[in-house]
């Protein structure tokens, strides 16, 4: 039924097509007409599942919308490949004051300024509410109308390509939002039959009538690169995506993706609790071939040294040396040993692949909101362990990602936020609730009394970063933007290899981490967590300069321009001195030069 705009009113016959669809032509519709359908013997008019915007919400009609009316400027844009990346997480509705696509756009110039490679968007599948974090999604092929029209999305992302920003999208393939799905109305075959997950329904990947359902997410994933000029993708919660077909979808949702790009490279990153090393392996080895897998395993070892807290899911990390160096040489900590947070073997082998496989970070959207106030970890920990933490993942081979705020060191919280009809509230309210009293620390009946309400707009509104903090803390920003130059214009940190990385523990709280390149020359980042550290005896032959080579400063986390009390260069004749909490970098200059 056509309702509103051109060529309504006019209710359109739909004919049986192939494989259960049905379909109808109405010439008269256009850009900006409305329409929903009627299905037999159902008084209720239906969205379209794969409308192109809803307007008025999950709930209200869809609207045409015209693709190709944009007039895109980014054709010289060649889009992006795996290596040498930066990324950025960024919530559209909590990014700027204007919470939208247009206030998001006046902040893009700092990013590129400050090297950022790569914007990560948080889901913006239609969702219901005025406030969300989005991975209640029901309409994954309009964009929500609370940050803007469909052109608003495009006009970003030209204007990113402008800069030499790529953008990918957080999508959310596993299941669907618990209000405004209408999917079931059309077909029963969407949800596998005998399938539960986290979240409810299982998506049906692989049971009776799977094909049309597989070609919906397919059809998706090609929809953002094509008509939205999209770098890639970033697929949520991969766990809880359950197929065992032949060919799993998430095998083909990667080649539809880049089938839709053409000439253009794109980026598929992964959240994957399991840690499957599959999803990044090419698939002419077996693989699924996408691009990147999240690694929490690092973001658990660096929060618990920055907290000194390991309960719940952290409760399998030390924060030791140890943990950083392996990090820093294989990726994942966990691949395939005993995990007793699960009382099972966590991860699978990952050995084979390339260090840009693996995004680190030490901020994400939900890490900072698992906490009783959605506290970031720099209001929480030592200052100078949190910018040596800052210094290690910007400069260890695996592939850094910064959290909205990060770069200047935003003291705004990020909690969890929802806005639901009273009912979907009060569930979503206790299922938080449970899901934080796995740390036992926030069970406590006066941590329970602290956790604020998901559906409050106050909620919402204290997520928002305030980026008058971008110029009150200077010295952090300057500090985040030097080592992001330092890691993309320095030979050896831009360019990480497998197995070119080495390391040793100097005591408790103190590693050091060897990067070697015979071309370049070898660096050492000298980091420690504890109180100064005197190396004397000294009997380490990763401190050990190259034949006819001297080591040399080039950064120090305690420079008094990042906020730090100043440190001494680590190396003298006799011994060695490595000042507390912080991170030195050296680099081997020949003598003489």
């Amino acid at each position: 039924m056509l309702e509103g705009g051109p060529g309504s009113p006019d209710l359109i016959g739909l004919e049986p097509a192939a494989y259960g669809y049905h379909e109808g032509f109405a010439p008269k519709a256009g850009a900006g007409t409305l329409y929903r359908f009627e299905l037999d013997d159902d008084p209720l008019r239906y969205p379209d599942p794969a409308s192109r915007y809803q307007p008025e919400g999950p709930h209200g009609p869809s609207q045409v919308v015209d693709p190709d009316a944009f007039r895109w400027s980014d054709n010289s844009w060649r889009g992006v490949g795996r290596e040498g990346h930066i990324i950025y997480e960024m919530h559209l509705g909590t990014f700027s004051k204007e919470g939208t696509w247009r206030g998001a756009r006046n902040e893009m110039a700092h990013l590129a300024a400050l090297g950022i490679t790569l914007i990560e968007v948080m889901p913006v599948h239609d969702f219901p509410g005025r406030f969300g974090w989005g991975y209640d999604g029901v309409g994954l092929f309009a964009p929500v109308a609370l940050y803007g029209e469909p052109d608003d999305m495009r006009t970003f992302v030209n204007e990113a390509h402008a800069l030499g920003l790529g953008v990918i999208l957080d999508v959310v393939y596993n299941h669907f939002g618990p209000d405004g799905n209408y999917l079931c109305a059309f077909s029963s075959g969407y949800f596998h039959e005998n399938r539960k997950n986290d979240w409810g329904e299982s998506i049906n990947f692989d049971g009776k009538n799977a094909g049309p359902v597989r070609e919906f997410f397919t059809a998706n994933a090609g929809y953002w690169i094509e008509e939205f000029h999209l770098d890639g993708l970033r697929l949520d919660a991969t766990h809880e995506i359950h197929d065992g077909s032949p060919r799993h979808i998430l095998a083909d949702i990667g080649c539809a993706a880049r089938a839709a790009a053409g000439e253009r490279g794109i980026y598929i990153v992964a959240e994957n609790e399991k840690q499957s090393a599959i999803l990044a392996r090419p698939g002419d080895v077996g693989g699924f071939g996408l691009d990147a897998v999240w690694n929490d395993d690092f973001h658990h070892a660096a929060r618990v040294a920055l907290t000194g807290r390991n309960e719940a899911y952290y409760s399998g990390y030390l924060g030791r040396p140890q943990e950083f160096i392996s990090a820093a040489k294989y990726g994942y900590l966990y691949q395939g040993e005993w995990y007793a947070w699960q009382n099972q073997p966590r991860g699978t082998p990952a050995l084979d692949l390339p260090p840009s496989a693996f995004v680190n970070f030490i901020q994400n959207h939900d890490q900072v909101a698992n906490s009783a106030r959605g506290e970031r970890p720099n209001t929480i920990s030592h200052p100078g362990d949190y910018r040596a933490m800052t210094a290690l993942l910007m400069l260890l081979p695996g592939t850094p990602m910064l959290f909205q705020g990060q770069e200047f060191g935003a003291t705004t919280g990020f909690q969890f936020f929802s806005d639901h009809k009273a009912e979907i509230a009060r569930l979503s309210r206790e299922g938080r609730v449970r899901n934080l009293a796995q740390f036992p620390s926030l069970a406590l009946p006066e941590m329970q009394a602290l956790l604020p309400d998901p559906g409050d707009p106050r909620t919402f509104e204290a997520s928002k970063l305030d980026f008058s903090e971008r110029e009150k803390n200077a010295p952090t920003y300057r500090m985040h933007k030097d080592l992001i130059a330092l890691r993309r214009s320095d030979a050896v940190f831009a360019n990480p290899q497998r197995r070119n990385v080495d390391g040793a523990v100097l005591s408790t709280h103190a590693f050091v981490l060897r990067y070697f390149s015979e071309t370049h020359g070898d660096r050492l980042v000298l980091v420690n967590l504890g109180m100064d550290l005197p190396l004397d005896p000294c009997p380490e032959p990763l401190l050990a300069p190259m034949a006819g080579r001297s080591w040399r400063v080039v950064f120090s986390s305690e420079d008094p321009r990042y906020g730090g009390a100043g440190a001494l260069a680590p190396d003298t004749a006799e011994s060695w001195r490595i000042v507390g909490h912080s991170v030195v970098v050296l680099t081997a200059e020949v003598d003489g030069d």
